[in-house]
């Protein structure tokens, strides 16, 4: 099994900035640390694979620098070239991860999860969008049919579930705040919106029944999961109030799930915005060890 990094292409940000770009390097250092040997530096994906989910012009933009200012204010970050290279990698290291998903069983992005990007444009700290990317690929070189996509970060998936829609070949599940951005929503296969301060109980007792459905109704060649650490009663932009022993009972029952369907599992980050940082870091690292350990049984 392969754990792709993309913390070498730094993310230069203005001081203050809100996004937490420094959570990548402190991952990868902490997963180095018992499981250098999976580590794997991310590729870049090609305009041609991101064609397969984003508009060619968008891409073109983005990369020669001409995109509207006005994206760029929705994206939340300031572009430069590496901007660009840092989310090729981000989007190269998820399909990277699921070809070792094919291969292994399991396949980690230690990035990834940029799910609000759409067809034509990014938003909200997502540039191109991984998972969309790599399921085009993969079904373009007839690798896989049919994709679940679990995202449980704590945003709605929005760009994914646009990218997708009336597609029956991929099943988009999103369980989500229900007042949280984006307040521009597109329906996924299934979405479960939860309320302000949801803790551990209800949030467990939305997600199996969630995931039953999914089981009952689809039958994936590979599953993506966006193990965001935003769900964290820690969090600046959660508003949700898991602990972190409840954030490892979600995790255990996706992998619980994939692992008794015997379906290939690709692990991404997603979001994470906790003060201080670490907690962030621990949440996305016990996701990490709990895949290794699957992948060791």
């Amino acid at each position: 099994m392969q754990i792709y990094r993309t913390d070498q292409f730094p993310l230069p940000l203005p001081a203050g900035h809100r996004f937490p770009a420094q959570k990548y390097a402190l991952l990868a250092s902490a997963v180095e640390a018992s499981a250098a040997g999976h580590m794997a530096t991310a590729p870049a994906a090609t305009p041609a694979e991101l064609a397969l989910a984003h508009d060619a012009d968008y891409i073109q933009a983005m990369f020669d620098g001409s995109i509207a200012p006005a994206i760029m204010r929705e994206i939340g970050l300031p572009w430069s070239a590496a901007l660009v290279e840092r989310s090729a990698r981000s989007t190269g290291a998820t399909l990277a991860a699921a070809r070792s998903a094919l291969l292994h069983g399991h396949g980690i992005n230690l990035a990834g999860g940029t799910h609000h990007a759409n067809r034509q444009q990014g938003s909200g700290f997502c540039v191109f969008n991984d998972v969309a990317v790599a399921i085009r690929v993969l079904q373009q070189e007839g690798r896989i049919r049919r994709a679940a996509v679990i995202d449980l970060d704590v945003h709605q998936g929005n760009g994914t579930a646009a990218i997708f829609a009336g597609d029956a070949s991929v099943f988009t599940l999103s369980l989500h705040g229900a007042k949280n951005f984006p307040f521009r929503r597109s329906p996924s296969t299934l979405d479960i919106d939860l309320a302000d301060d949801c803790d551990d109980a209800a949030y467990l007792a939305s997600l199996a029944p969630a995931l039953a459905q999914l089981a009952a109704n689809f039958v994936p060649d590979i599953v993506f999961y966006l193990a965001g650490a935003d769900p964290y009663q820690g969090d600046r932009l959660g508003r949700l109030q898991l602990s972190m022993a409840g954030l490892q009972a979600r995790d255990a029952q996706v992998l619980a799930l994939c692992e008794a369907q015997q379906w290939p599992l690709a692990v991404v980050m997603a979001g994470g915005y906790a003060e201080p940082i670490s907690d962030t870091v621990a949440i996305h690292l016990n996701t990490v060890r709990a895949v290794l350990a699957c992948q060791q049984q």
